[in-house]
């Protein structure tokens, strides 16, 4: 049988063949670059036009929460068909007027540029990083997932708690932790592509994406607190 098209058993699933496996992961890896691009757009947009500014910290908190789940679910219902990679799009474009109200602090240090600068070539050295892993290591990952997702959902409600909380030091820990558990994030979506167990390009993007984005979102903010200068 020809090798481009032969699957095989994994745990009691078939499983996609190398050449497939191969596809979703190069599909995966272009739509994540396609994607920075609304990403950016929105954060100029939303910085340009203060959009992060004009709302508190509670109402942000609310608008993300409710416009990420949405546009989550709105991209699993439509992953299979044409409309899916517009509506994964538009999800990043909204994610990067989110990001607008972070970025536009940064922008205000006298380092704030360059700021940025570091914090994106450190999420980029940690991606480059996940992704040689996940080729190389050749366990299965896929136990670690369960792990993942509760300190993910622990964060989460952490961070909504320090939203009235106003701890500086429990501000610090979950960037910290964040930037450790969605590093471990991107090795594990990465590896689930490579082993076959992601077969979906648009699925495997988005959890690579939302990975990508929080450890952006925490370098930066650490470097804020800890590298901004004000004059």
């Amino acid at each position: 049988m020809n090798s481009n098209v032969q699957s095989y058993q994994y745990g009691g699933y078939a499983t996609p063949s190398a050449a497939e496996r191969n596809r979703t992961l190069r599909n995966t890896y272009w739509l994540l670059a396609l994607s920075m691009v609304p990403t950016v757009l929105g954060a100029w947009i939303g910085v340009a036009t203060g959009i992060g500014r004009a709302m508190s910290p509670g109402i942000g908190a609310i608008v993300f929460l409710a416009g990420a789940f949405g546009f989550m679910f709105a991209i699993e219902k439509t992953k299979n068909s044409a409309a899916g990679v517009p509506v994964l799009l538009a999800f990043t474009f909204f994610m990067g007027l989110m990001l607008a109200r972070l970025i536009g602090a940064v922008l205000g240090l006298s380092n704030g540029a360059a700021l940025i600068m570091t914090a994106f070539a450190g999420t980029g050295a940690i991606f480059l990083g996940m992704a040689s892993l996940s080729s190389v290591i050749k366990r299965d990952l896929s136990a670690m997932g369960k792990w993942l997702f509760i300190g993910a959902i622990l964060l989460m409600v952490a961070g909504i708690a320090n939203i009235f909380l106003q701890s500086s030091a429990l501000m610090i820990t979950l960037m910290v932790l964040a930037i450790g558990i969605f590093s471990a994030f991107i090795l594990h979506d990465l590896k689930r592509v490579q082993d076959g167990l992601e077969t979906n390009y648009i699925s495997a993007t988005l959890g690579v994406y939302l990975s990508l984005y929080n450890v952006f979102q925490s370098l930066l903010s650490l470097l804020g607190i800890f590298g901004g200068r004000d004059e």
